[in-house]
């Protein structure tokens, strides 16, 4: 398969319709709404209907989020893996009409997780206060009491600790004031006192104190600091007596739940339903719709809507200017892939989908560096599990089922290579049953043999390449130019296929006759590339300089393209080399049953963080391999992914979608 071919389309319906129009087409999900420019056609303006859908969404989504902490509501381990609730329209529609009771039972959910703030907040000052009166509850007057009428009292704090003695001789001084000081309380930071003296003197001990750095209680409170203290706890009490009730009346919403995910996904449906109908252009009785669909699902669109609506649907190709979406389709071997080739870039419209050149090459790579069988078979039992367990639906599943190829390769790769868990065959072998297993590799083990692998991946790289020059060629071939093509692929493929054997004739031994038809196919190839290199150039010295520099940029790019294949030795061997030490380190106790014991704990533990880490690894290096030394010989990117108006849900999706796929 490959992309999608597209069509532009432009739908006229009456204006009654136009809402019924577009959830329809929200539902199926098969059209990309093109913003309509066009000064005879009236705009809607729905920005006031989209910011009340947004504060609803918000109101539900933040219920929700209270409801889920308030009842302790964690979703299991692996619901993630379970997709949307698949409901029928009919079911939609009558739960839809339950959605404004549902949104005010939300109002009053965040309504009273904003009276919880309120109370904690009032109880969080109540209790200030609380620690503020503790020094002072052995005093008998009220805070803020200020005298009698002849009297004038002084209720706060000096700085450190200070007696009654010091205060009294530092406010009579030479004018012998009068006064009676009471201690309340002392500490090395402040003391807590009363001070009485006669109204005359008010003035004149109140400047005295102030030089002292005297600090005034203002507090108009007329009840004494253990009165106060008891209001104060009795207030608290109340509030958390409030937020009980509150708390409690947010958990019997409990039942709900459901209930608030439809209502997020139904106000999320509205809000796009309302943007996508300011895109559409309104005359007086009709509305114009104008966007793009994939060809294979026009026939099934028109068909749909004469029978629903009274309209008028055109389809026609788009120019050469439209900027034109992308939507692939694969089979279900490469399908798994398209996320890798959507990380790096769409095809543009010149382009060739790369996924099915590339999917066979993904797999092949990634088994490669991963390598050990054991780990392929857990890569195969746990995404096969999850595959038919759960309600995988997505990108998600797209990824599931990569890798679930991936781990077949590995399977296959691991057992090419004898790597079962590294050594651990080998391992149960000698330490349990005194017997040694010489091998399991049923072709050879890299670790014995790092060089052939060397060859081999360096081999693999160059057919890689190859490919990657041919797709290229296919796309000049079919583009108009086939001069560009020839010149570009054939002296390629001549030099590296020249170079190749005498390039391993360092590493091993070549039959003399390769190494002659190699020498042959290089000069040629290095002849031709030298002569077509600078070809538009008009210059005859331009030609042959542009011709040198071609041979230059060949001869290095090709190298460091195939020298960075090397990764596949080095990534397998790692994989097989740590797997094989964690097993080492796991039977070193002499005793049996300690041995077991540390195999199964040890190896469980081991076992899962190398796979780990090496399927990292593995994942992120065969993704270099594709990007850097494949996309690079033909792929251009910078198209943009088909966006259909859909239901953009996260809770529900509609048993029938797309019904025309």
């Amino acid at each position: 398969m490959a992309k999608l071919q597209m069509q532009k389309i432009e739908i006229i319906a009456l204006l009654k319709d136009s809402k019924n129009v577009i959830e329809r087409l929200q539902r199926r999900k098969a059209v990309e709404l093109i913003n309509i420019d066009d000064d005879k056609l009236i705009k809607m303006n729905t920005s006031s209907e989209m910011a009340q859908f947004e504060r609803s969404l918000a109101t539900a989504n933040s219920a929700l989020e209270i409801l889920d902490k308030s009842i302790g509501y964690k979703p299991p381990l692996l619901e993630a893996l379970n997709g949307r609730h698949a409901m029928s329209t009919a079911s939609f529609a009558e739960r839809k009409k339950q959605t404004d009771k549902t949104l005010s039972m939300c109002r009053s959910i965040t309504d009273c997780s904003k009276k919880i703030s309120s109370y904690k907040a009032d109880s969080v000052k109540a209790q200030t206060n609380i620690d503020t009166l503790k020094p002072w509850l052995s005093m008998d007057l009220p805070r803020g009491f200020k005298g009698t009428k002849r009297t004038s009292a002084f209720i706060g704090t000096l700085p450190g600790i200070v007696s009654a003695g010091d205060v009294e001789a530092a406010l009579s001084g030479d004018t012998g004031t009068a006064t009676d000081i009471d201690i309340i309380f002392s500490s090395k930071e402040q003391t807590g006192m009363v001070i009485v003296c006669g109204k005359a003197d008010e003035d004149t001990v109140f400047d005295r104190l102030r030089d002292m750095g005297f600090s005034r209680i203002m507090s108009e409170s007329s009840q004494t600091p253990m009165e106060e203290t008891a209001a104060l706890k009795a207030q608290i009490s109340d509030n958390d007596k409030k937020i009980a009730d509150c708390t409690d009346k947010i958990k019997s919403f409990s039942d709900k739940r459901g209930d608030i995910e439809f209502l997020i996904d139904f106000l999320t449906m509205r809000r796009d339903k309302y943007d996508a109908i300011n895109k559409l252009g309104v005359s007086q009785s009709t509305v114009i719709i104008s966007g793009y669909i994939p060809k294979k699902y026009v026939d099934g669109l028109i068909s749909e809507f004469d029978k629903k609506y009274v309209c008028a649907v055109s389809v026609y190709d788009p120019n050469d200017d439209d900027d034109v979406p992308v939507l692939l389709e694969n089979g279900a071997f490469s399908c798994p892939v398209e996320g890798i080739t959507e990380m790096y870039a769409m095809p543009n419209k010149r382009d060739v989908d790369p996924n099915p050149a590339m999917a066979f090459f993904y797999y092949l790579f990634f088994g490669m560096m991963l390598s050990d069988a054991g780990y392929g078979l857990m890569m195969i039992i746990g995404t096969t599990i999850a595959l038919k367990k759960f309600t995988v639906e997505g990108s998600l599943r797209r990824s599931l089922t990569m890798f679930k190829y991936c781990g077949i390769s590995t399977l296959i790769w691991g057992a090419l290579f004898g790597s079962w868990f590294g050594d651990l065959p080998q391992t149960i072998a000698s330490n349990f049953f005194g017997r040694e297993i010489a091998t399991t590799a049923l072709w050879f083990e890299p670790l014995n043999d790092p060089i052939k692998l060397l060859l081999f991946s360096f081999g693999l790289g160059i057919i890689h390449l190859f490919v990657g020059l041919g797709v290229g060629f296919k796309k000049q071939w079919d583009e108009g130019r086939r001069f560009d093509a020839i010149c570009d692929v054939i002296p390629v493929y001549m030099t590296v296929l020249g170079v190749a054997p005498m390039a391993a004739s360092i590493l091993t031994s070549v039959p003399a006759v390769y190494m002659t038809i190699g020498k042959y196919l290089a000069i040629i190839g290095v002849i031709l590339i030298v002569l077509t290199s600078g070809r538009s150039s008009k210059n005859i010295f331009a030609r042959f300089f542009g011709g040198l520099y071609g041979l230059y940029n060949t001869a290095t790019g090709y190298l460091s393209d195939i020298l960075s294949y090397s990764r596949l030795l080095a990534l397998g061997l790692a994989t097989g080399s740590i797997a094989s030490v964690i097993n080492l380190i796991a039977t070193m106790p002499s005793n049996t049953v300690v041995k077991t014991v540390c195999l199964i704990v040890i190896g469980i533990a081991g076992h899962t963080a190398n796979m780990g880490i090496n399927l990292l690894g593995a994942y992120v290096h065969a993704d270099r391999l594709q990007f850097v030394e494949f996309f690079s010989k033909f792929y251009e990117g910078g198209g943009r992914p088909f966006k259909p108006l859909m239901a953009n849900t996260k809770f529900i999706k509609f048993e029938k979608e797309n019904i025309y796929e």
